[in-house]
């Protein structure tokens, strides 16, 4: 079975593209306090390419989840089952609750 990157090392890797984002941006704002032609095309797509990436990082690290998390129920189905219908149980059970209070 592949080893999935753990949580915290995709957490970082998100952070640092949001990081890197928000660089782009200032980087953007600075450019088109002049209104310089070429620098705000220049800053506009770093600020494009940035976005393009993070976005294909997210969901490739979804794509990943996903994967993971259908090879954890097909190792273990029932414990997945149980978990399953102990949600279902207990947001049947605020629903009704909620549900009852209102017509009070």
């Amino acid at each position: 079975m592949p080893s999935h990157p753990s949580l915290e090392s995709q957490s970082h890797a998100v952070r640092d593209d949001v990081q890197q984002l928000a660089r782009d941006a200032s980087a953007l704002l600075a450019a088109t306090a002049d209104v310089a032609g070429e620098n705000v095309a220049e800053a506009r797509k770093r600020l494009g390419a940035a976005i393009e990436q993070c976005y294909t990082r997210a969901r490739d690290k979804a794509v990943e989840g996903t994967h993971a998390a259908d090879t954890a129920i097909r190792a273990n189905p029932y414990p997945a089952i149980i978990a399953g219908v102990g949600v279902g149980a207990v947001l049947g059970f605020l629903m009704a609750n909620r549900g009852s209070s209102h017509r009070s």
